[in-house]
């Protein structure tokens, strides 16, 4: 017996229907996610957390399967599916694997095709607070914040940024705060520190250009580079004007920023 973990709102059409192959597992194939019956009703409903996550519509369900115990799964830790090492067995040695483990914990099984309806055994609620997030082990690690691992948009997202900003990818101080910084760098100003606070910002939407500009003349080509890439997204007026100065630079670093952002726009 396996558990599949969906939104509320797909039940109706799994007892119809059965579960659709809208997952995409090891090389791409098509199927859908599972995990084994354990006697840990913890460990069974383990990813129920981490799911929640991504915007399922409503509370989610546990559906229970019923698979041939020669059907053909593949099963492995969910790092392993980017490195291809998940194996291929059968369902029945699937759960003979996970039951064994010490800690089955992040451990998934893929079904690479629907789930027919009459495989359906029952579906039911299940509690919202089951599991663990991010990853096994992840209470108490102190969360990482850069543009790479944080979610746009998730529950309390924004808060997490402004307690834990990342040393790169922010949030940016306050514009004033930056200027005084540009300000204080002094004239033509320290290469090190303008391209630092044109790293920030770079991840405004709006900035002040006219503040900006004389850095279009530094010395340092470096600066005139990360101004080009400070001022790729902004939607404030003179942007473009400021990129015709700096398309004619002497530096190719300089020009080939340029182009790259005129491409991009």
């Amino acid at each position: 017996m396996f558990v599949h973990l969906t939104s509320a709102a797909n039940a109706s059409r799994i007892r119809r229907s059965g579960v659709r192959p809208a997952s995409h597992g090891q090389g791409g194939t098509r199927g859908a996610y599972c995990f084994p019956v354990l006697p840990s009703y913890t460990l069974t409903h383990q990813w129920l957390r981490e799911l929640a996550r991504f915007g399922h519509r409503g509370r989610l369900v546990a559906v229970h399967v019923r698979l041939d115990d020669d059907q053909r799964v593949l099963v492995g830790r969910y790092t392993d599916r980017t490195r291809g090492a998940q194996s291929t067995v059968t369902a029945a040695e699937a759960v003979r694997r996970i039951a064994a483990l010490d800690d089955p914990r992040g451990w998934e099984v893929f079904v690479p095709r629907a789930i027919r309806p009459r495989e359906v055994h029952r579906i039911r609620p299940v509690p919202q607070v089951v599991g663990w997030r991010y990853y096994p082990d992840a209470h108490g690690v102190r969360p990482c914040t850069c543009m790479g691992c944080r979610v746009r948009g998730e529950y309390g997202a924004r808060r997490l940024r402004e307690r834990l900003p990342h040393p790169l990818d922010g949030p940016p101080p306050p514009a004033r705060v930056l200027l005084a910084r540009v300000a204080a760098a002094g004239d033509p100003g320290d290469p090190a520190v303008l391209r630092e606070a044109l790293h920030w910002f770079g991840m405004r939407r709006r900035g002040p250009l006219a503040r900006l500009a004389r850095l279009t003349a530094h010395p340092d080509p470096g600066v005139r580079e990360e101004l080009v890439w400070a001022v790729a997204r902004w939607s404030t007026p003179g942007v473009n004007a400021l990129l015709d100065a700096l398309a004619d630079d002497p530096h190719p670093g300089v020009r080939k920023a340029v182009e790259a952002v005129r491409e991009s726009q």
